[in-house]
Parts: C-alpha cells; sequence; structure tokens
C-alpha cells in the first residue's frame, strides 16, 4: 500500500506542478516494480486530481456555469484533446512502459519551460478561439508522457501574451472535462483494477487528492512570482537521469 500512497503523493504533486505527473508515474512505477493495471492505476491517480482541481477551483466553477463565452472556449479545448486522444490511443498507452521515451519528452518539456522566462509578464486577459483551439492541440500532446500538461497549456498560453493569472486558471479548468472524459472512456479497466486491489487503489486515490490541492497552491505562487522556468531545469535533469539509470 505505501508504493501507491507514495504513488499518489508524488501524481498529485506533479500533476499541477509543471513537471509531468505520467512521466513521473511510468518511471517509478518502473522503479518499485509495480506492473499490474499501470493505465487503469495512472488514471485513478488523475481522477484524484481532478477533484482536487474541482475543490480548489470550486468558486471559479460556479462563475464558469454563468460564462456562455468561456464555457464555449472549453468545449473547443476538450473536443480538440477529446478527439486527437482517442484517434491516438494505441500510441499513447504504448508509450507507458517506455521510460527513455519519457525522458526525451522530458527534456521537450524543460526547454518549452525555461523559455516562458521571456514571456511573464504578458498582459492580455481575453481569450479568443484561437487560444481555445491552441490549447486544445497542446493538451492533446500532454497525454504523451514525459509532457507536461499544466507546463506546456501555460506555456502555450503564455506565449500568446495571456496574462499568468488568466493563463493559469483557463489551463486548469480547461483540463476537468478531458481528465473525467479519459476517466469514463477507460471505466473498465479502473472496475478490474478495483476489483484486484480496491484499498491499494483508493489509498492511491486520496493521496493524489491531497498532493493536488498542495501543488495547485504551490504553483499559483510560483506563477505569481513569475519562476516557472525554474522547473525546465528541473526536468532536464530527471530526463538525463533516466536516460543514464533506467533501460
Amino acid at each position: 500500500m505505501l508504493k501507491y500512497i507514495f504513488l499518489g503523493i508524488v501524481q498529485g504533486l506533479t500533476e499541477f506542478l509543471p513537471v509531468s505527473s505520467s512521466g513521473h508515474l511510468v518511471i517509478l512505477q518502473n522503479i518499485l516494480g509495480i506492473k499490474e493495471g499501470g493505465l487503469a492505476l495512472s488514471l485513478i491517480l488523475h481522477l484524484g486530481t481532478a477533484f482536487a482541481l474541482i475543490i480548489f477551483f470550486f468558486k471559479d466553477i460556479l462563475r464558469l456555469l454563468r460564462n456562455i463565452k468561456l464555457l464555449s472556449l472549453i468545449l473547443i479545448v476538450s473536443i480538440i484533446t477529446g478527439l486527437i486522444g482517442i484517434l491516438g490511443k494505441d500510441f499513447f498507452e504504448s508509450l507507458f512502459s517506455a521510460p527513455r521515451r519519457v525522458a526525451i519528452a522530458l527534456i521537450i518539456t524543460g526547454v518549452i519551460l525555461i523559455v516562458t522566462k521571456k514571456f511573464m509578464d504578458a498582459k492580455r486577459n481575453n481569450l479568443t478561439i484561437k487560444d481555445a483551439l491552441v490549447l486544445g492541440f497542446t493538451q492533446a500532446i500532454a497525454i504523451i508522457p514525459g509532457i507536461s500538461r499544466s507546463g506546456i497549456t501555460i506555456s502555450a498560453l503564455l506565449f500568446r501574451k495571456i496574462d499568468r493569472d488568466t493563463s493559469f486558471k483557463f489551463s486548469f479548468l480547461a483540463s476537468i472535462p478531458v481528465i473525467f472524459g479519459a476517466a469514463l472512456l477507460e471505466a473498465k479497466k479502473i472496475k478490474f483494477a478495483l476489483n484486484t486491489g480496491t484499498v491499494n487503489f483508493f489509498a492511491g486515490f486520496m493521496s493524489s487528492l491531497l498532493g493536488g490541492l498542495i501543488a495547485l497552491w504551490l504553483v499559483k505562487i510560483i506563477i505569481s512570482r513569475a519562476k516557472l522556468y525554474y522547473f525546465g531545469f528541473y526536468c532536464i535533469f530527471v530526463a538525463v537521469a533516466t536516460l543514464l539509470f533506467i533501460k
């Protein structure tokens, strides 16, 4: 059970910190020797962080429900991400057992994050359909383990000169439908996983929820201080260590 709690904490922290939760899970499952229910475990831990999002952004979600324009933009993001995710399902699943490919993706994430240093003074806060299209595609790319969803989506919005606070909120609010949608599509695998290890998976779920709440608080502070690029160096360090020590 301790392995699952540890993975849950790592998932919760890394899901929202821009360092790729799926990438860390692939690497750690390899190190800890957890082979069963790999994708199902990943989805259950992602559900924990999805509930963390709902709790953390509860007031924003209530306001969102009264904002037709923003709801429409999130719908566009979700449709694009969902279509790419479904069409590339087999390809994306094959990457969840390839630590060396994850390392390469982490390097890409790291470089993108380092570049954000030059875009932290953006001022625009009016979101457009083009912003939603860009976010949908970048969020789909982040299905690849090692590509940080929060990192690449926040970066993409910053590159489009959206201000830090708007980039932070829109990135995370737009991820909620996709996370729950992915869990729904894989419900059978989650059910099988629960039947084979209910207590372990529940422990992982709860620890990922708590870790997620802590991580969201940290990311909000990090973005407000324009220090997102620090995590780029961390991603590259983890990638190099993986390439050197994990086959």
